[in-house]
């Protein structure tokens, strides 16, 4: 199954507890809560390229399937992540874990709360 297309965030659960708990300042989290993120993502076999766009903001991140990669966190942070990176990222401040099957389901923890994040190709 080829995962390249465009997705576009529907929904999310405890964004402004997750990322207050992340220490983003209130005007930010107030900022991002109700833009809709647009991630791209482009398959070559086990490579992926992922392009996430919220409102100006443009992250990417890159990684083969199986290879340790180094990736980009939403707080700009760099962690490398090993073998796969689609499930259980053990970053330092939580546990992501991204789902792919037509739609994009990522849920993030911190502490006891959980994020969850879900996009639906366009």
């Amino acid at each position: 199954m080829s995962f390249s297309g465009k997705y576009q965030l529907q929904s999310q659960e405890n964004f402004e507890s997750f990322m207050k708990a992340m220490g983003l300042p209130e005007e930010l989290i107030q900022k991002g809560k109700d833009i809709k993120s647009v991630t791209e993502i482009v398959q070559n076999g086990k490579h992926f390229k992922f392009t996430i766009t919220t409102g100006s903001k443009v992250m990417q991140n890159e990684f083969t399937v199986g290879e340790e990669s180094e990736l980009e966190t939403m707080t700009g942070e760099k962690v490398k992540v090993g073998g796969h990176p689609f499930c259980c990222q053990n970053f330092p401040w939580n546990l992501s874990v991204t789902e792919l099957n037509g739609d994009i389901i990522t849920t993030m923890t911190l502490g006891d709360i959980v994020f969850k994040r879900i996009s639906k190709r366009i």
